[in-house]
């Protein structure tokens, strides 16, 4: 792994990451599988390949920013050398969930599992990047009076114009839909899920809700998401719980019966199959203990 021009901030009643910044140049920078418990921007802006994140895979080219999610894991396999830049924050740094109003990048850069955890950079975009990445360098090296709140307005800058050109890219996605009905059935499929999610946890109940077959469903959502549904529906409470474990201090017995599950232990199995992480280990990293800081 070849990294050069890191610039690291350590949280200090932590020891942790708090926010960090480098360039990368490397023949295979993420072959293998990262689960980090930060926030991960990486722009790539040489090399193309393919990702892997939770259980899905995506094709990359020059320009590209992908998104990922504390304890999200991902990994590249490159058809050529990778170049550019990652930008990584901890909860604890800046919260999303926290200043959502402010950002509005929570369900549209991270925790969106209708679309791809990525966007296209293009050459204006590309411009303004550097300009906010050539301050935080710049900053992050001073350790000057209000360096936290400098470098929180620089990454809400970048957080905001990577979130509005996602937005604006999205409903490219579905252009070029085959049948005018499934748009329809997809957002309809979206609502039931954020509507039932606690409560109903097979694909079995919702293509009955839907009036159509489980197979038709399947086939849907492989097409236009390139998931299962059980991948949105378990991909859907994990964000939950995970937004749990950070803002609250519920039990995880409390959670998983908020999340429709009366057995904890199935639960926390259930967690750490698709977080490979426990529950209780989660927030030990990113959760309630120091969100309260935050």
């Amino acid at each position: 792994m070849d990294i050069y021009n890191t610039n690291t901030l350590i949280d200090e009643q932590t020891g942790n990451l708090a926010f960090k910044l480098s360039e990368f140049e490397s023949s295979c920078q993420f072959c293998d599988t990262h689960r980090l418990n930060y926030y991960s921007l990486i722009w790539i802006k040489k090399g193309r390949g393919t990702a892997q994140v939770d259980f899905s895979e995506y094709t990359f080219t020059p320009n590209t920013l992908i998104a990922v999610t504390p304890y999200q894991p991902f990994a590249f396999t490159e058809e050529e050398p990778l170049e550019g830049v990652v930008l990584n924050f901890h909860p604890d740094f800046f919260c999303i969930h926290k200043h959502h109003e402010q950002v509005a990048c929570n369900g549209v850069l991270f925790n969106n599992i209708y679309s791809p955890p990525m966007l296209c950079v293009t050459v204006d975009m590309a411009q303004s990047f550097e300009l906010v990445l050539e301050q935080m360098y710049a900053e992050v090296q001073k350790s000057e009076l209000a360096q936290y709140e400098l470098l929180v307005s620089y990454l809400k800058i970048f957080l905001i114009t990577a979130s509005r050109a996602k937005a604006k890219q999205q409903p490219e996605a579905l252009e070029g839909t085959p049948e005018e009905k499934e748009p329809f059935i997809l957002q309809k499929l979206k609502n039931l899920i954020e509507t039932h999610y606690k409560t109903m946890h097979s694909a079995g109940e919702y293509a009955d809700l839907l009036n159509i077959s489980p197979k038709a469903l399947a086939k849907m959502t492989k097409n236009h998401f390139n998931k299962t549904m059980t991948n949105l529906i378990s991909e859907r409470i994990i964000i939950e719980a995970k937004r749990e474990l950070y803002l609250t201090n519920k039990t995880v017995k409390e959670i998983a019966y908020d999340l429709g599950y009366d057995d904890e232990h199935y639960f926390s199995r259930f967690f750490k199959n698709n977080a490979d992480i426990s529950p209780k280990t989660y927030r030990e990293t990113v959760g309630f203990a120091r969100a309260a800081m935050a």
